[in-house]
């Protein structure tokens, strides 16, 4: 039996250096040699995949594969659309979208909120739901048959990311919400789940509002800087009970809370995992769905 070749990745950034985060979960996973390519444009993509896929014979290319990073993520996602486009036949290797994380961190929310309430007729809020995690967190949650209450501080942009999720999940259940202060009892009420997926330092809901909920039994923010997106939790929280009060449960069950160190770990066994099923075949590639199928694995 002949030799497998050393496993190379191929790592695409669109930014002026390449992750360093990238490249080091890349060699933790137990890749070869990572090869890393910066400011890259669409018009740059043809030739380093011509270069990745006509080294080796087609039996061979499942010991290369691509992983296309960056912090832009819409920039990402056109540079695999272009990457996808230079395949030809059997000339193909394996490719993995994870530009900011945002993949892998969204499928690390969605999983945390599974274990705890059924997602099927589940009703979710997901604040911050316009940005490139918050997009996927919905589109997972919609995918799983959650009724999604999809929140933007500009109503308008809520609408198009439920356009958006709708060109890809035909049955979605979604409602474009503006929030604002004011708003936000009426965003929870009802809602079983809440994934504040908002920038650094931005409260998006008060510990006041979301203890007042009384559906409410997962809160899950994915901002470490404080003030954290949801005010009340904690960044290293894990399935960390608050909200009421030990031994009197004033108001029900308590929720219980995630941060995002301790999202975390979820997110970085992900990352790992799909990093070597990259190279089980050549023919392969991970989106935020295929991620979240790989994390539903390891969940058991």
């Amino acid at each position: 039996m002949a030799e497998s070749k050393p496993r190379i990745l191929v790592q695409i950034d669109s930014d002026d250096h390449a992750s360093v985060f990238d490249a080091v979960v890349a060699i933790d996973a137990g890749v070869d040699h990572l090869l890393q390519y910066h400011g890259v444009t669409e018009d740059d993509v043809q030739d380093l995949v011509h270069g990745s896929i006509f080294t080796r014979g087609p039996h061979d290319l499942k010991s290369t594969a691509i992983f296309i990073g960056g912090t832009d993520v819409t920039a990402a996602e056109r540079l695999l659309k272009r990457v996808l486009k230079s395949f030809f036949g059997p000339m193909r290797v394996s490719v993995m979208l994870d530009a900011s994380g945002a993949n892998t961190t969204a499928v690390a929310a969605v999983l945390a909120a599974s274990r705890h309430v059924p997602l099927s007729g589940a009703t979710a809020l997901v604040l911050a739901a316009t940005g490139p995690v918050g997009q996927r967190v919905v589109r997972l949650l919609a995918r799983e048959g959650a009724c999604v209450r999809v929140a933007s501080r500009d109503g308008s942009r809520a609408e198009r990311v439920c356009d958006l999720v709708r060109e890809r999940v035909k049955a979605a259940e979604l409602e474009p919400i503006g929030t604002t202060f004011d708003s936000l009892p009426a965003a929870l009420d009802g809602a079983s789940i809440v994934i504040a997926a908002g920038a650094a330092g931005i409260e998006l809901v008060p510990a006041e509002a979301w203890q007042a909920s009384a559906a409410l039994r997962v809160a899950i923010d994915l901002n470490a800087v404080p003030p954290l997106g949801i005010g009340g939790v904690e960044a290293t929280d894990k399935a960390v009970p608050r909200g009421a009060a030990k031994g009197e449960m004033a108001r029900g069950e308590a929720v219980i809370c995630y941060g995002a160190i301790g999202i975390g770990g979820t997110k970085m066994k992900i990352h790992h995992a799909t990093i070597e099923r990259l190279f089980q075949s050549n023919s392969q590639v991970f989106d935020a769905e295929e991620i979240f199928a790989i994390g539903r694995e390891l969940e058991g």
